[in-house]
């Protein structure tokens, strides 16, 4: 970054002195970034109207003549909605006031036919919350950090604007309008792009878990805004510009890690960071100005007349009725979140935190591991995972196939590590195996095992046979090895595998090598 930065203005002379002096410069500051994430709820109709929920319905098929903003409708509130949103709350610590009020915050865009939006600015449903989430950074340790989650609210969706280029016009597609959204306001607790994304990779589990929104974020319905600002050590935090509608956790760290580096930019050019709107343009890595950033004038909020007070009951002991919802019932029927699941996992199975935790954020990874321990007696917990995270991960990903579309199943992964526990196959062969059975899911392992020849080779005769041809093709590893370098076994049990096309048992081969060269 500071070759990029600093090359235009630099003699070759003053060139490294000014690269110390930038470097030194960034040292004494720090970026800052703070989280509102909007997640739709997963409710059969909107939050004030009958209207369908449901996502991809035909263009205008799902709009009540509230969401229409035809005069004279009224807002009926979603009780749903509210247990729902009660229930994440529950979740994510926070404490939920027993009186709640809903506002009209106004701005205007074609897809918001009223001018406003019914939200919940003074008294939010839920404040004071906290969300602790691991911090997955490739190539380092695996850290935890907190956030604080300032403020849950319950507020409704816009429509959506359609542009035709072609055509040079706009048309508005209301199915959206008035969808039900819980808004979650962290505190400018993170700094860095990676920190964000998992905290929305922890958030996003424990929704699925609770079952309060889909998640899916290709279909809107979660999306992340983020503020992100820099400030030299000790000061105050600096101007915060926001970056909208990020629409996927990869997206949400490239464009936080962008706008520090873009932020740090502007300083040391002696610039002035201006409060501002951004977008995240995903073809150019980068982020690009949208709009000057309204201030909290500009929404001119006021109290929605239409909405009275929702009051909850609070206590500890009494359930809920047609008329009142208890928090205590609602916090009774909390699940399992994910890290709970992952303590659980690291003391039943023995696992390592690291190990653990990539379980736990791929679902289906998760399931696999706890199929496989279930039907596969004695299995070791190792095994199963070294090969679910080294071997199938690996492959979805250099195949580009998200783990929840790989076509291997359950019974398959069973099967496989079965054979590899057994000895029946080797590693190499299970690796083999993935990529047979992805491309033929219909066939059984077993089969496969016999069709391709797969099976580990365990025949002393011929592994003795093996290892004495690869000892004389090697003569100056042996003699490496025998003068005290033990690494050169490698080399020789290297060349076993080859002529062995990697079937042969590598335990036995070592054995067979070490016997032999002793001997001689």
């Amino acid at each position: 970054m500071y070759k990029k930065l600093l090359l235009s203005k630099s003699t070759s002379r003053g060139f490294s002195t000014q690269i110390q002096t930038a470097k030194t410069n960034l040292k004494n500051w720090k970026s800052v970034v703070g989280l509102e994430v909007h997640a739709q709820l997963l409710t059969d109709s909107k939050l004030f109207s009958g209207s369908s929920n449901e996502f991809g319905a035909p263009l205008n098929s799902a709009v009540s003549h509230f969401d229409a903003s035809i005069p004279g409708t009224l807002p009926v509130l979603n009780r749903k909605c509210v247990e729902i949103g009660v229930k994440t709350a529950i979740a994510l610590g926070c404490r939920v006031n027993e009186v709640s009020m809903f506002d009209r915050k106004h701005y205007f865009y074609a897809d918001l036919p009223v001018g406003y939006q019914i939200t919940q600015q003074r008294a939010a449903l839920a404040n004071d919350g906290e969300l602790t989430f691991p911090v997955i950074v490739p190539g380092k340790k695996t850290y935890y950090k907190k956030a604080r989650l300032l403020q849950l609210q319950l507020e409704q969706d816009s429509g959506k604007s359609l542009h035709d280029e072609e055509l040079k016009r706009s048309l508005v597609d209301l199915n959206r309008a008035g969808a039900p959204l819980i808004e979650l306001v962290f505190a400018p607790d993170l700094e860095t792009g990676e920190e964000a994304a998992s905290l929305v990779k922890e958030l996003i589990l424990i929704l699925k878990s609770l079952r309060s929104c889909s998640c899916k974020m290709e279909e809107g319905a979660l999306r992340v805004d983020a503020n992100i600002s820099i400030h030299r050590s000790g000061e105050p935090f600096g101007v915060r510009t926001e970056v909208k509608n990020i629409g996927s956790v990869r997206s949400i760290s490239q464009a936080i890690t962008f706008e520090i580096q873009r932020q740090f930019e502007v300083k040391l050019n002696g610039g002035v960071i201006t409060n501002e709107t951004r977008s995240w343009d995903a073809t150019t890595r980068s982020t690009v100005p949208m709009r000057d950033k309204e201030v909290l004038q500009d929404y001119r909020f006021m109290p929605e007349p239409n909405l009275p007070p929702l009051r909850l009951n609070t206590s500890a002991t009494d359930t809920s009725c047609s008329d009142i919802i208890s928090v205590a019932s609602i916090s009774r029927g909390i699940p399992e979140l994910p890290e709970d699941t992952r303590s659980n996992l690291i003391k039943k199975y023995q696992l390592s935190q690291d190990v653990a935790v990539i379980l736990v954020n791929e679902a289906k990874l998760l399931q696999y591991f706890i199929s496989i321990m279930e039907h596969v007696p004695g299995i070791p917990a190792k095994l199963v995972t070294n090969f679910l995270i080294n071997d199938l991960l690996t492959f979805c990903n250099k195949r580009n196939v998200d783990i929840e579309d790989c076509q291997l199943s359950y019974i398959h992964l069973e099967d496989i590590l079965s054979a590899l526990h057994a000895g029946t196959i080797n590693l190499q062969a299970g690796r083999e195996l993935i990529e047979i059975i992805h491309e033929n899911p219909s066939q059984k392992v077993q089969t496969l095992i016999k069709d391709h020849n797969l099976e580990q080779i365990t025949d002393e005769k011929m592994i003795e046979q093996f290892c004495r041809q690869a000892i004389e093709q090697h003569e100056q590893a042996v003699k490496q090895y025998q003068s005290g370098k033990k690494k050169a076994l490698f080399a020789i049990v290297g060349e076993v595998s080859k002529l062995s096309k990697q079937k042969a048992n590598m335990k036995m081969v070592v054995a067979f090598l070490e016997k032999i060269l002793k001997s001689e």
